[in-house]
């Protein structure tokens, strides 16, 4: 072989690499220790950027096209070599192709509980998972960041690398959204979209990243504030109780045969003969006599201790309720109430002042 033929063996021509994988980042093109001669051709592909480093400096970048290497095409690496004139001879230079496409479906969690603070519950400790889509934006910053000097940087070492820091950064990123638990736990979607705006200026400043979608698929409480939670969510759906168990009452005046349709019937009544009474006037007719004095009402025998109590099933009888009704009202200390051990008892006094109330 003559010396020129062995030259030629050791020059690198053209410099191209396809992606037969889906989970390649960033891969080092393998030059063998061979230079790279002048007039070289350099093919980048789609969702590709080729990144020249030379001597732990980053260099030019080419987009997807077909380049012809020339000292009119790479100017930042003509600078870094002191090329004064231009180059005729061979060079020495690593290539990183870095794929630019956007990967989906990537998963994340906490593998310990993180701490927020909450305006309603305080101190909560909040296990979150789900996933993120993301692209790379600033090759350099990834290069130098996350994939480092990585002859083939893939998605499981991404995932590794940028686990805790993604972490921390949710944590952050909710801290400052001071979004309350109440939100968190029930709200995933609005809260992955209004978390997006917080996490990417840090990716983007950090690591060269942006996140596309970041996915809120399950966020978990410690058990009591599971419970708070759903004592919230039942109040809300039923809405004022002592409203409601008014309601209640006054649809089963309404009913036929129902437990107060008697007592409904009488108030009316009742009602309608005072409105009459106040409506006659207070002059005696000629030669009638006056309605007669009301006798005097006897004063009432105070009723013996325990007379008159009545338990919640039995008040839920009166107002046509459930009992669960009558037992969160007495809990909500809408209904006064005594407990003596584990059992409720209400006053008949207590109970005609909740139905005036």
């Amino acid at each position: 072989m003559s010396l020129l033929g062995f030259l030629t063996n050791e020059l690198i021509d053209i410099i191209e690499w396809t992606d037969d994988s889906r989970d390649t980042l960033s891969y080092r093109w393998p030059d063998n220790d061979k230079a790279i001669k002048n007039g070289a051709q350099l093919i980048v592909r789609e969702s590709q950027i080729a990144q020249f480093v030379y001597v732990g400096q980053f260099g030019d970048s080419f987009g997807p096209g077909k380049y012809t290497l020339t000292t009119q095409n790479i100017p930042i690496l003509t600078t870094l070599q002191g090329w004064k004139y231009g180059f005729a001879s061979p060079f020495k230079a690593d290539v990183y192709y870095v794929t630019t496409r956007l990967f989906t479906g990537n998963k994340w969690g906490t593998s310990n509980p993180i701490m927020m603070r909450d305006a309603d519950f305080g101190i909560v400790r909040v296990r979150a998972f789900g996933t993120y889509d993301f692209r790379i934006v600033d090759v350099p910053l990834f290069l130098k960041e996350v994939a480092g000097s990585d002859h083939h940087f893939r998605l499981d070492e991404f995932a590794d690398t940028m686990r805790s820091r993604l972490i921390s950064l949710f944590s952050e990123a909710l801290a400052q959204s001071k979004v309350p638990v109440l939100d968190v736990a029930m709200r995933f979607t609005e809260l992955g979209e209004a978390l997006l705006p917080l996490i990417n200026p840090v990716l983007t400043t950090r690591y060269g990243i942006q996140f596309t979608s970041f996915v809120i698929e399950n966020v978990s409480v410690p058990p009591e504030v599971e419970q708070a939670i759903d004592k919230r969510s039942s109040m809300a759906a039923v809405g004022n109780l002592n409203d409601y168990v008014k309601f209640q009452m006054a649809e089963s005046m309404t009913q036929p045969g129902g437990s107060n349709a008697g007592f409904a019937s009488e108030m009316a009544m009742g009602m309608a003969m005072a409105q009459q009474m106040m409506q006659q006037p207070n002059q005696a007719t000629p030669g009638v006599a006056g309605p007669a004095p009301a006798p005097t009402a006897p004063q009432a025998t105070p009723a013996p201790a325990g007379a008159g109590l009545l338990t919640p099933e039995q008040a839920a009888q009166e107002l046509g309720v459930s009992e669960a009704d009558v037992l969160h009202t007495l809990e909500a200390g809408e209904l006064k109430g005594k407990k003596i051990g584990s059992v409720w008892r209400i006053s008949r006094a207590a109970l005609d002042q909740f139905l005036n109330s």
